[in-house]
């Protein structure tokens, strides 16, 4: 009987796993008033209340990053001094850009600094400018600056590093829960507490990845319906699922280093593509000048946004978008870190941080710069309202719109849709991996989940996306899964601080793991 075949499926973490994500779908269509209602009423609380520990840990974890990137602790090679990575540098940047980003940059690259810009849902009020004036639109880039770049990334890659220096160095378990040996030492070996831990982490992904998949399906179809004339309904968006989710499954059935692997190269090739688009018919000049200012704005006001509450940008500003978005990122970096540090061996911790910090950063910003400067040019100039668009069709409404007036629309709007289609499918396909690894018992980070589990999962997510958008109520659907994301982003906010910690002791206090030492004297010879 081979390995894999061998492996046992981890009954304490799927069980409850899979039976809390279906009895949500099952509410979802049964009553997703009542979801959406539960839900929000946590989000509301996670967020008013404890909106001073998501910014600390944020900020934690930046702060952690740049410490380990430029200490003699970046020296440290993942899997001792003579390890060699397994993956190239570009192929390890396509997958940690596509396994992390998924349609998140298509489809708030225009929508968030117009939302900004145009003050939609009250994000700009507390400022001392108006909606629609060069104040705003510096200030909307800068935002888009500060919530997709550095401290985001900055919450995957601590979570990440510490997971492959724990499995590649120490030679511990892969798995969350080994991370924090060093803050709760021979605790975590428990097996309810490391059962408890992969339940918590599995549940928040699980229901962030239905979540992007939800708002996937609801924004191709909105776009086929834009562009084309096809009417949503539940047959177009179960063809539209069934596509999706056949490409994201295929790929995981070929494994990392083949389905994976290509999927990434051509999600990153269709981004490159639209940058080198955008910047060719785009307004270049005023890209770049609006760009450049809003990185000064940026950089000074940096501290504060970290930091801010809500007492200074207000509830629409920081709790609807900043500490969502932290709360997101925080519920998929458990998994995520997974992920990362399967592709990570051989790889310095300095390299790693360039890898899956600095270099998505910038990307980020480089994106952000390119598309929200183009819309908000447009809508300055009054070549399309956008505002308009986005007030009366909703936060994503402004996409579609933006492309369908660029030159050459008839092949932009379609391979924005086959972007979206792909950039999601290589996110679910690393998560879906990931996730029904943590459902098997004693799995390294070098072997593959078993096929049937990641057609399980796979199955599963696509089940609760497609139930939520086709008769969940739509876009309230979609709120109902969202919300309950974010709300498990609050319970993975402590493990989370806990593995920040553990990664300080590490890391800035030189603590050792028990068995340790000779396991990393080579690397520690170079530090």
């Amino acid at each position: 009987m081979s390995q894999s075949l061998r492996k046992r499926l981890d009954i304490a973490v799927f069980l409850p796993t899979s039976l809390i994500i279906l009895s949500a779908a099952v509410l979802g269509l049964v009553d997703n008033e009542m979801l959406v209602r539960i839900a929000k009423g946590i989000f509301y609380f996670a967020l008013s209340d404890f909106a001073w520990l998501y910014q600390l840990a944020a900020f934690a974890a930046l702060v952690l990053t740049g410490y380990i990137f430029f200490s003699k602790a970046g020296n440290i090679r993942l899997g001792g001094p003579d390890a060699k990575p397994v993956f190239s540098l570009a192929s390890t940047f396509a997958m940690a850009l596509s396994g992390g980003i998924a349609t998140g940059v298509v489809t708030y690259s225009v929508n968030e600094p117009i939302i900004y810009l145009g003050n939609v849902y009250g994000e700009i009020a507390n400022q001392d400018f108006s909606p629609v004036s060069n104040e705003a639109a510096i200030f909307a880039i800068a935002r888009s600056f500060h919530n997709w770049s550095f401290i985001p990334y900055a919450i995957y890659s601590v979570v990440g590093l510490m997971i492959a220096y724990t499995h590649f160095n120490a030679r511990r378990d892969f798995s969350i829960a080994a991370t924090l040996a060093p803050v709760l030492g021979s605790i975590q070996e428990k097996p309810a507490v490391r059962s408890g831990i992969s339940i918590m982490a599995v549940l928040a992904i699980a229901l962030g990845l239905a979540s992007s998949f939800g708002a996937g399906l609801a924004l191709i179809g909105s776009g086929l319906e834009s562009q084309y004339g096809i009417v949503s309904t539940p047959s177009s968006w179960l063809v539209l699922t069934l596509v999706t989710a056949c490409v994201f499954l295929v790929s995981a059935l070929f494994g990392l280093r083949r389905g994976m692997k290509f999927m990434s190269h051509v999600n990153a090739f269709v981004f490159y593509a639209f940058l080198v688009i955008l910047l060719v018919v785009g307004p270049v000049s005023y890209i770049f000048s609006l760009s450049t200012t809003a990185l000064g704005y940026w950089l000074d006001n940096f501290f504060l946004w970290s930091f801010d509450t809500g007492f200074h940008g207000g509830e629409a500003l920081v709790s609807w978008w900043t500490m969502y978005d932290w709360s997101i990122w925080i519920a998929y970096a458990p998994l995520m870190g997974l992920f990362l540090a399967r592709i990570s061996y051989g790889r310095t911790l300095r390299e790693f941080l360039l890898i899956n910090w600095i270099a998505p950063s910038i990307f980020g910003m480089v994106w952000f710069s390119i598309w929200g400067a183009s819309a908000i040019q447009w809508q300055m100039d009054g070549t399309l309202d956008l505002v308009k668009i986005v007030t009366e069709g909703g936060a994503v409404a402004g996409l579609w719109s933006f492309l369908q007036h660029l030159p050459f629309a008839w092949i932009l709007v379609p391979l924005a849709i086959l972007t979206l289609v792909v950039s999601f499918a290589t996110a679910a396909d690393a998560m879906t991996s990931t996730i029904a690894a943590t459902c098997v018992k004693r799995i390294t980070a070098e072997e593959e989940a078993p096929k049937v589990q990641k057609v399980f999962w796979g199955i599963l997510i696509s089940v609760i996306a497609y139930v939520m958008v086709a008769f969940g109520g739509g876009a309230q659907g979609v709120d109902g899964i969202k919300f309950l994301a974010a709300a498990g982003g609050f319970c993975v906010l402590f493990l989370f601080i806990l593995i920040v910690v553990s990664a300080i002791r590490l890391f800035v206090g030189r603590g050792m793991l028990p068995g340790q030492d000779e396991v990393v004297a080579g690397s520690k010879e170079k530090m």
